[in-house]
């Protein structure tokens, strides 16, 4: 279901950009809230995120499913300690549904840009098909891992087998007895390579720069512990509160005492590379050359041992050019392959593209964004009234779940919208001085967590960090439940409030 005609030519309360957890999440809090009417915008036909779009082989989740789920929504049902990546888009649906979201979304909507009119305290979204929209507030939900990016390699445009992105994983294509390249080993990668080694002829992967990989502890969830969890919430409560605590327990050495990781991180990689990788010149290869926690640790228990099988190859040489039947390395040597995987990652940095946000007096976000992607609490940013950002700059982590940072951005956009209305302002917009001081101090803490000192995807171009929080989780919430206000200014808009002042 998805409104059309005269209801969707009204003034909403909210616009939502986005269907995923984010967008679901925020969705779910305004209806509770009974704030006003609110439109979700979804350019593909389901909701789901990265959950509905990423389906390549092996897909999972990397973070405990009963702390990757909404605090207000628990499943005792999840299968696996990790969840395959169907479970989560089926989670995401349940949640839609049980929260008679359908009717408030409308797919097949992709926002071309969005401008603020201070006159009217009003956003108008634009979609691509040219409709107009208008709301008084206005909230991305797009996520920091949803446009799949390409290396810009000589030659690609040249080749004549399949190619397709493991964002976009083309399943008409069948693999089997196929020579297949792999370029990227990330995330991604990690985790299809492994499910796919089997059914190929010969794998062939491309490895830029090797990753820090530690066991997956997965494993099934018993019946009678589910059925537990069913009869018995508080014992899923408190199961949640385990995985919680552990994970947050690891913040430590991520963001202040860098010596821990080499420790926990280090060793068990180091193990688990020397049992599954017998050559030692295979486990030079595969052994990163940078300070682990530099860059994102991956989990698997079989990607390592994947890299040992007879019909797998792994190349570190640099790619020199992509020819018409397969890839050429720098050391002149040519690799014949029927398809091309890529494995890169994505557009991790550019925040909100390709969409063109304007806010006050013409001002565009990309061009406040020129040294940096950057908000106050990663949700607000000055010259932009009534805009928030869930999962925007420096929210991201490499200890815990995102689900728990949604839900204090959640709640606080929700703080803020009920402040704004028990004051009787048109609009909000945060402190230009605020916003330059949180950010300073965000930077600051960077320069001393595991991120500083590589080249990853969690900087940019810039070598500006806007991606992590470099603090707990738990101290993220309770900046935006208690010290967050007084950073806000209240406007009133004689035209958009009808208040003569």
């Amino acid at each position: 279901m998805q409104r059309t005609g005269s209801d969707a030519k009204a003034t909403l309360h909210t616009i939502i950009i986005g269907s995923g957890f984010a967008g679901i999440g925020m969705a779910v809090a305004l209806k509770k809230a009974g704030l006003g009417d609110f439109l979700i915008l979804e350019k593909q036909s389901d909701v789901g995120g990265v959950w509905r779009d990423n389906t390549y082989p092996g897909a999972a989740c990397d973070v405990p499913s009963h702390l990757y789920s909404f605090s207000f929504e628990p499943n005792p049902n999840w299968s696996r300690v990790f969840a395959p990546q169907a479970e989560i888009y089926q989670y995401l649906k349940h949640c839609a549904e049980k929260y008679g979201l359908l009717p408030s979304i409308r797919f097949g909507c992709e926002v071309a840009d969005a401008h603020y009119h201070a006159d009217l305290a009003l956003w108008t979204v634009t979609l691509r098909s040219g409709q107009v929209l208008q709301a008084r507030f206005l909230v991305t939900a797009t996520g920091q891992l949803s446009r799949p990016v390409y290396p810009k390699l000589e030659g690609m445009a040249h080749f004549k087998g399949h190619v397709h992105h493991s964002a976009d994983w083309d399943h008409r294509y069948d693999l089997t007895g196929k020579r297949v390249a792999v370029i990227g080993t990330g995330a991604s990668a990690i985790q299809f390579v492994p499910a796919i080694a089997g059914q190929v002829s010969q794998l062939s992967v491309f490895q830029r720069s090797a990753a820090y990989i530690l066991p997956r502890p997965d494993g099934p969830y018993a019946g009678w512990r589910k059925a537990m969890f069913k009869h018995l919430p508080w014992t899923m409560a408190l199961h949640r509160a385990r995985i919680y605590a552990q994970y947050e327990g690891r913040a430590l050495a991520f963001i202040r005492i860098k010596a821990l990781m080499a420790l926990a991180g280090g060793l068990p990689f180091k193990k688990l590379l020397h049992r599954q990788v017998p050559d030692a010149g295979l486990r030079a290869r595969l052994t990163p050359d940078y300070p682990i926690g530099c860059k994102r640790i991956l989990l698997s228990n079989e990607y390592l041992a994947t890299m040992v099988k007879p019909n797998v190859n792994l190349v570190t040489q640099g790619i020199r050019r992509i020819t018409a039947d397969g890839i050429e390395t720098t050391d002149g040597q040519h690799h014949a392959v029927d398809a091309i995987i890529y494995g890169t990652g994505f557009a991790a940095t550019e925040f909100l593209a390709p969409m063109t946000i304007t806010g006050r007096e013409g001002r565009e976000l990309n061009d406040v964004w020129r040294q940096g992607a950057q908000a106050y609490l990663g949700m607000t940013v000055p010259g932009f009234p009534n805009f928030f950002m869930l999962y925007g700059p420096n929210t991201n982590l490499g200890h815990n779940s995102i689900i728990y940072m949604l839900e204090s951005q959640i709640a606080h956009v929700l703080r803020c919208m009920k402040a704004a209305h028990q004051a009787g302002a048109s609009a909000m917009e945060v402190d230009e001085a605020r916003y330059a001081r949180f950010n300073g101090t965000v930077q600051k803490r960077l320069t001393a967590t595991v991120w500083q000192g590589c080249k990853s995807w969690y900087v940019d171009a810039n070598g500006h960090n806007s991606t992590n929080w470099p603090g707990f989780t738990f101290g993220y919430r309770w900046l935006t439940r208690h010290a967050s206000l007084k950073a806000y200014h209240f406007m009133s808009n004689p035209i958009a409030s009808g208040n003569p002042k």
